[in-house]
C-alpha cells in the first residue's frame, strides 16, 4: 500500500504532488526546493537556499516518518557546480559520521525560479 506525505509550507507549484511517498520500506522525495516554509519566499543568498533545502529535507524525513539515518541516496540538483561549496557544511552537520552517510550525487541541470533541488531514496528502519 501506498502513503503520501505532505509538509506544510512545501508545495510543487500547486501541482498534485506530495512531498515524498512511502511503498512498503521504500521512502522516496519529491524535489525539495529552498524556499522558506513559513514565508514562502526563495532567499537571495546561496548559501541560505541550501541551508533552506536541507532544513526542508529533514521535515519532508520527518513528515514520512522516517529518520535521516534512513536516507540512502541524496540527488542534488543545481544550476552549477558552485553550490557545492554551500553543500558539505549542511552534509556534515547531517550526516557527521563518515562511515554511515548516504550516497550524493550532483547534477547540473537548468532549474526553473531556484538553484538547487533535493531529492532522497529511504529504506525505514521501522
Amino acid at each position: 500500500m501506498r502513503a503520501s506525505f505532505h509538509v506544510d509550507g512545501l508545495s510543487h507549484g500547486g501541482q498534485p504532488i506530495p512531498n515524498a511517498t512511502r511503498v512498503g520500506d521504500i521512502v522516496v522525495s519529491g524535489g525539495i526546493g529552498g524556499r522558506s516554509r513559513t514565508t514562502g519566499e526563495m532567499p537571495e543568498a546561496l548559501a541560505d537556499e541550501v541551508a533552506n533545502c536541507f532544513a526542508n529535507l529533514e521535515a519532508v524525513a520527518e513528515a514520512a516518518g522516517i529518520s535521516t539515518e534512513d536516507i540512502a541516496k541524496v540527488t542534488v540538483y543545481a544550476v552549477d557546480r558552485s553550490v557545492r561549496e554551500h553543500l558539505n557544511e549542511h552534509w556534515l552537520r547531517l550526516f557527521p559520521d563518515e562511515h554511515s552517510r548516504p550516497a550524493r550525487h550532483t547534477l547540473v541541470q537548468q532549474l526553473s525560479g531556484m538553484r538547487v533541488q533535493l531529492e532522497f531514496l529511504a529504506v525505514a528502519q521501522g
